[in-house]
């Protein structure tokens, strides 16, 4: 089992910066973690991934070169860096984490495993 706790939402005015954070807790193997958000009505998308293992990030091309996911593993923490923020960013953000060993699509909500209640985040233009 794990454990994810999300921190840091709030409201903000385009252009402007927030910093979310994920704490985990409870099984320490988590071979990817991710961001993804979901704005009411709307599917959730996945925002970003790191390979915990690797340090290896992808991004989905509406937040590349303006967000930045890290991890620090000996803190169990999840960071999401968002700058230039625009009010199509508004939405719940959650933190996820994948405990399998192999596979799996980049994207896919059914393919993590372990969700935080989320944090919203709201941008007004």
């Amino acid at each position: 089992q794990v454990q994810l706790v999300e921190s840091g939402g709030g409201s903000v005015q385009a252009g402007q910066s927030l910093n979310l954070s994920c704490a985990a807790s409870g099984s320490t193997y988590r071979r990817r973690m991710a961001w993804f958000r979901q704005a009411p009505g709307k599917e959730r998308e996945g925002v970003a991934v790191i390979v915990t293992r690797s340090g290896t990030t992808y991004y989905a091309d509406s937040v590349k070169g303006r967000f930045t996911c890290a991890h620090d593993n000996a803190k169990n923490l999840l960071f999401l860096q968002m700058t230039n923020l625009k009010p199509d960013d508004s939405a719940m953000y959650y933190c996820a984490a994948d405990v399998s060993l192999s596979g799996g699509s980049l994207w896919q909500p059914e393919d993590y495993h372990f969700w935080g209640q989320g944090t919203q985040v709201t941008v007004s233009s």
